[in-house]
């Protein structure tokens, strides 16, 4: 009895600390409180500004394409532009601070890939990651799903992929040892689990979801994704409706590979989801065609489900805007703009299935310029 009532105590305990979760979430993947009330002051004005940060490789081209649309579709949207980049060294601490200001007012951001060059400069936190950190984007949310008229070995895919991205191996702390011998660190905390695995199942909750998958590899990191995975199932006990259940990383890969219609939602720790984002991204056409985003309490980030700089494009004119395009969409959604975010996700899809416009990734010979035009002549028509 005693074991019985240490459990359901436990129970309680997490529920009240999930309930105060899921008034976080609620500021992310709901509708923002917060965030409702800068919009609201921005539309009395008439417009909604959003931090914008176009990064490296073809995101200035891709942000281009978006401003085009936004201006043929007259979206409310004024955008706050900042450069930071490590790669063309205008990258400060001073930079940064300011996109945290700017993010602080518009609670919203349109953000490119920001390149983390390998070389060590003498810090190990790049500034993606910093900001990342400052603003506590804790979930990234990447949506995979098969677009209508475009066929890849897998068709009709519809799956989330969840992923926590604020500690894991990417906690930069690394260290020499002994010369010759390098340390790095893997931060796995029982509250930042307990975070993710809540914000996974109310995903899957609010979506209609059915199933949520804890990928993880306790078989040998026991402690550390052990804890993760103890912390996803806890977590499942408060989700009687939704179906829970394990795959270790490496089988999980095979399988998304092999059978990819079995998964519905999956959330994992922060290596893991980084490379399931693109492995699934490739299921569905790539880099190009996948939307991403990252929710805190208090801010949204709309960007690349896949992240890549795709610098060998830059000045080519050849880079696919179909990923950007959809996640500026989803930005729309994400302010409310229902109708705008409709339009152009509809004008973005109606080109894809007529199938005369496509870019070099998706096996065609069109060139961003022409699948913007194509997109606003979509619009119009």
């Amino acid at each position: 009895m005693a074991a019985l009532g240490a459990s359901r105590a436990a129970a309680g305990l997490l529920r009240a600390q999930s309930l105060g979760g899921w008034r976080g979430l609620r500021t992310t993947a709901a509708l923002p409180q917060m965030p409702q009330a800068k919009s609201q002051n921005a539309k009395a004005e008439g417009t909604f500004q959003v931090t914008m940060l176009p990064g490296d490789g073809v995101g200035p081209e891709l942000m281009h394409a978006v401003k085009e649309v936004f201006k043929a579709a007259s979206v409310p949207v004024v955008f706050d532009e900042h450069h930071l980049s490590e790669v063309q060294n205008t990258a400060s601490e001073e930079k940064l601070d300011r996109v945290v200001d700017s993010m602080k007012e518009s609670k919203v951001a349109l953000i490119g890939k920001i390149h983390t060059p390998m070389e060590y400069k003498g810090d190990l936190a790049s500034y993606d990651m910093r900001l990342r950190r400052k603003l506590d984007l804790f979930a990234n949310v990447v949506h995979v799903k098969s677009l209508p008229g475009y066929q890849t070995r897998h068709n009709n895919l519809d799956l989330v992929i969840i992923r926590e991205q604020t500690e894991g191996e990417y906690s930069s702390l690394e260290h020499e040892s002994v010369k010759g011998v390098i340390e790095c660190l893997k931060i796995i905390t029982r509250a930042k689990s307990q975070r993710i695995a809540k914000f996974a199942f109310d995903y899957a909750t609010k979506k209609g979801r059915a199933k949520v998958t804890a990928v993880h590899k306790a078989n040998i990191m026991k402690l550390g994704d052990g804890l993760f995975l103890q912390c996803c199932k806890e977590v499942a006990e408060l989700y009687p409706k939704i179906k829970f259940d394990t795959m270790i990383i490496d089988n999980c890969c095979m399988q998304l590979v092999q059978n990819p219609y079995q998964f519905d939602v999956l959330v994992m720790p922060n290596l893991y989801g980084n490379i399931v984002d693109n492995l699934a991204a490739g299921l569905v056409g790539g880099a190009g065609v996948v939307p991403g985003e990252s929710y805190s309490a208090e801010y949204a980030v709309f960007e690349l489900g896949a992240r890549h700089p795709f610098a060998q494009a830059v000045g080519r004119n050849i880079a696919n805007p179909t990923a950007m395009l959809l996640s500026a969409s989803n930005m729309l959604r994400h302010l409310n703009l229902e109708h705008h975010s409709n339009v152009i996700s509809d004008a973005v899809k109606k080109v894809i299935k007529g199938g005369k416009v496509r870019t070099a990734d998706m096996g065609g010979y069109s060139t961003s310029l022409d699948f913007t035009q194509a997109v606003i002549a979509a619009l119009e028509g």
